[in-house]
């Protein structure tokens, strides 16, 4: 037994070492290469290009190491190709999803409706920050710092939104007031509060609606315009100026009023809950 080993390593030993060589060499040299085109070209291309471009090196690379070192031992590629041929549509009916995830993928990258880095909401569920896109599926980084993947199947055949896309963004504030109050008056204040914010454009100008009667309030839409990276403390600080020039300048925001009373001695607490408006006009 000892002895058929040795003559078969001496009648092969040169197949053994050139198949150690491809494998154990080319290998890790292909995953540097990887490596190299993604420093190389991230400030040229896109994320995702770059993506695709050094995965598809890496692998594709790495099937022609494969079967240079089976054609070293012996295997005939012709066989070999012919087989996995026949097992690729075997694999092809049963992984379906998967297919339809690739080209979809394809199409996302081509298109490029997105980026890393942009914030995404998709469908009414999910939103976040995209952390990589890959060919079978788009990685969500949420706000609370979760991992959402989403098949890239679902975003082509769905609605999404990207929230970062342009430089620029607007920001829709609901605002209620009194009846009572002046409408002139309001957007004047409203005006004043976006023209003394610092993250608040200048270019465009902010966008105030006087949008109609509602039951309890005149309603207004208050759109300031800002740079995509100042939304957390543009909504924190525009709300609050808002709430002390309102104060300030004696403009009431209503709010629904609820009324407890007794019918007679024996009988139940009865809840009222009256609109704003209705109460202050009967005040």
């Amino acid at each position: 037994m000892i002895e058929s080993i040795t003559t078969w390593l001496d009648t092969h030993w040169s197949t053994i070492v050139h198949c150690v060589l491809l494998l154990g060499v080319g290998l890790p040299l292909l995953r540097m290469l990887g490596y190299v085109i993604r420093k190389g070209l991230r400030k040229k291309l896109s994320a995702q290009a770059v993506m695709l471009l050094s995965k598809g090196v890496v692998y594709t690379g790495s099937v022609v190491i494969v079967l240079m070192a089976l054609q070293q031992v012996g295997f005939k590629l012709g066989t070999l190709l012919g087989a996995a041929g026949i097992a690729g549509v075997a694999i092809g009916f049963a992984a379906q999803t998967s297919l339809s995830n690739l080209i979809s993928g394809l199409f996302l990258i081509w298109e490029h409706p997105f980026k890393v880095g942009d914030v995404l909401h998709v469908g009414t569920d999910h939103s976040g920050t995209v952390h990589s896109i890959d060919l079978l599926s788009v990685q969500l980084r949420t706000f609370n710092n979760q991992l959402i993947r989403i098949p890239n199947a679902a975003l082509i055949t769905n609605a999404f939104t990207n929230v970062t896309r342009f430089p620029i963004r607007r920001m829709d504030i609901d605002i209620g007031v009194a009846y009572k109050e002046d409408v002139a008056h309001v957007i004047k204040v409203l005006e004043e509060v976006a023209d003394h914010n610092p993250y608040c454009l200048d270019e465009p100008a902010p966008v105030i609606i006087f949008k109609g009667f509602g039951d309890s309030a005149l309603e207004f839409m208050f759109g300031p315009w800002f740079e995509k990276a100042d939304y957390v403390v543009l909504r924190n600080s525009l709300l609050m100026e808002v709430k002390k020039r309102f104060d300030e300048e004696g403009i009431e925001i209503p709010f629904p009023h609820r009324t407890l009373y007794a019918g007679s001695a024996s009988g139940p607490f009865q809840v009222q809950v009256v609109p704003a408006q209705e109460t202050a006009s009967n005040t």
